[in-house]
């Protein structure tokens, strides 16, 4: 019977799969405690060997292990340590010429004797790098020859054959996360830090931006003291922005939001031809046009408001209006 007979056959039934899922994520969940209770001093040596390493850290694996070592190589490098994946089978074959004696390697094979990983430790051993083995074991020949070995010894694959890379490919990815992790600590890596090397999307720009790259300059919600409330309620509706900006000879004097009308009308229901004067916050939070959006977005989580005036950055301009900033409305999308 081929694999598609089998496949139908299979599917000819009503029973559900999530429990054979939820058992796949507990078992390989289980997997990843067990081997960090068992992570000890030679970690700290790897994360050693990674600071002291003057040159670049070159990550290397075959099949699934490749690919898990493909993310472990991102992960570095987006990170602040200089990093990058090489095929064994091509290093072997040219490729070796990328790498250099300040390197530092990471094999990784799960058995520890992969034939394209083992290949390549003579010529590592020749030019002097430093090698860190992610392993299943320590007595394997990957293993042997390490400098450093990090050990992901599974009981077995959740794969019901027990042949997939699939809790050890986890493993060693999770190995590699908590490698990252460490040197973004050791480093005190910051946000900004982060933002260099993630120029692209949303992220990027919401970490590199400063308030003046993202602000509102038109139409602003503006409008004096002596109006009344009922010109501010045309005003605010207009702005569509849910509130207005009291300003008097250029200079900010308040702010007035849906929430202090409402507020405000429950306390006294005559107040729509009252002077906006008597109803405005006179000290409202702003930001100056320089600051970084990120610096925007603390000061409205913390003062739980959905919009920051804008103030000039140069001296004497601290109190006139140069525009308005939504965070949340700036950071949809992906």
């Amino acid at each position: 019977m081929s694999l598609t007979q089998r496949t139908l056959r299979s599917n000819d039934h009503s029973s559900s799969f999530i429990p054979t899922a939820v058992e796949s994520l507990t078992i390989q969940s289980k997997a990843l405690a067990t081997i960090a209770s068992k992570i000890g001093s030679e970690f700290d040596d790897a994360v050693s060997l990674v600071l002291s390493c003057k040159g670049r850290v070159i990550v290397s694996g075959m099949g699934k292990s490749g690919i898990v070592g493909k993310k472990i190589a991102a992960t570095l490098a987006s990170t602040g340590t200089p990093s990058f994946y090489v095929h064994p089978g091509e290093a072997i074959h040219g490729d070796l010429g990328m790498i250099t004696a300040e390197d530092l390697i990471v094999l990784i094979s799960y058995s520890g004797e992969t034939e394209e990983v083992i290949k390549l430790m003579p010529s590592l051993k020749y030019f002097g790098n430093k090698i860190i083995g992610i392993v299943g074991a320590d007595n394997t020949t990957v293993g042997k020859q390490s400098d450093v070995v990090l050990r992901v010894d599974i009981e077995r694959e959740v794969c019901p054959n027990n042949l997939a890379p699939t809790t050890s490919a986890l493993a060693i990815m999770a190995l590699g996360d908590a490698l990252a992790v460490c040197l973004i600590r050791a480093r005190d890596f910051k946000p900004s830090d982060f933002a260099q090397f993630h120029p692209g999307g949303i992220l990027g720009r919401r970490l590199l931006s400063r308030v003046s790259d993202t602000m509102l300059t038109e139409n602003l919600p503006l409008i004096g003291p002596e109006e009344s409330v009922r010109e501010a309620i045309f005003c605010m509706t207009s702005g569509r922005l849910g509130l207005c900006i009291i300003i008097e000879n250029d200079r900010l004097l308040g702010i007035l939001t849906d929430g202090d009308l409402r507020r405000a009308l429950i306390m006294d229901p005559t107040m729509l031809d009252k002077r906006v004067r008597d109803f405005m916050t006179p000290v409202p939070v702003t930001i100056s046009a320089d600051a970084m959006v990120t610096d925007a977005e603390i000061l409205m989580r913390k003062y739980k408001i959905r919009a920051l005036i804008v103030t000039g950055a140069r001296e004497g301009e601290e109190d006139q209006v140069c525009g308005l900033i939504e965070i949340f409305a700036n950071n949809k999308g992906g």
